[in-house]
């Protein structure tokens, strides 16, 4: 047995019992990294099929697998398809803020690992691509939550990521709070491909912490394909349901 894997057994119990593994999402003891306690996950809602084709809203029953909902027949949006590991709620939500502001950056690890489960399937290897902040707002926070998620979900599936092809060339006022074409509006114009990208003939997968609007999956897309992306498939962690949407609780 190599010394550092004997260190780690000797070592592993003290931290345990002085840093005790926590429920991500209720801060809750339990008996393993990154799990969630029983009452977290039976109060978390897991997305899959069937949905929409296109955006990822869950339907009720299975309407083929090229269905669309009614929302995206009317106004396709301009990325190829979105999923999403959970509907937005209150475990999905406080994952999200603490590792957003609560500078929990290992809870990136969490979200992408679950992320990984949900990878669309590509017909040639495509690029990961995370949403970009800008960079005051980068220097403010000092990392960009999307950009974490990339980095782990990449190593976790052999993906290549390109954390700089895509940039916020204009900043944005906070889209909380603001109703659809507010939101349209705010982000218009605030992303372009830097120069040298390797975007151009290839699918792109677009990582985001949370779907609300869609508005800026939506700018990022149109700004990807402009540059030529072939494809561009958002997958973020959890999803804002539409009121009505059906399947939902």
């Amino acid at each position: 047995m190599h010394l550092a894997s004997l260190l780690k057994g000797a070592v592993r119990p003290a931290l345990d019992y002085a840093l005790p593994p926590r429920c991500p999402g209720c801060g809750v003891i339990v008996e393993a990294d990154d799990a969630f306690c029983l009452t977290c996950w039976s109060g978390m809602r897991f997305l899959g099929e069937p949905c929409c084709a296109r955006c990822g809203v869950p339907f009720e029953h299975d309407r083929g697998s090229d269905a669309a909902c009614g929302a995206c027949l009317a106004e396709p949006p301009p990325f190829d398809s979105a999923r999403a590991v959970l509907a937005y709620g209150d475990i999905a939500r406080n994952v999200a803020l603490k590792l957003k502001y609560g500078r929990r950056i290992g809870l990136a690890r969490l979200v992408a690992r679950h992320m990984a489960r949900r990878l669309p399937a590509f017909e040639a290897p495509p690029v990961i691509v995370p949403v970009p902040l800008h960079r005051w707002r980068l220097w403010w926070r000092g990392f960009n939550q999307s950009a974490l998620i990339a980095d782990h979900l990449g190593k976790a599936s052999g993906i290549v990521v390109d954390k700089h092809a895509l940039l916020r060339v204009r900043a944005t006022q906070p889209l909380r709070g603001m109703h659809a074409r507010q939101r349209t509006k705010a982000v218009a114009g605030a992303f372009a491909l830097a120069k040298g990208h390797g975007v151009k003939g290839r699918a792109v997968l677009l990582i985001d912490d949370v779907h609300t609007s869609g508005a800026t999956a939506a700018a990022c897309a149109r700004a990807l394909k402009r540059g030529g992306a072939s494809s561009v498939h958002l997958l973020c962690w959890a999803r804002a349901l539409p009121e009505g949407a059906e399947g939902t609780d």
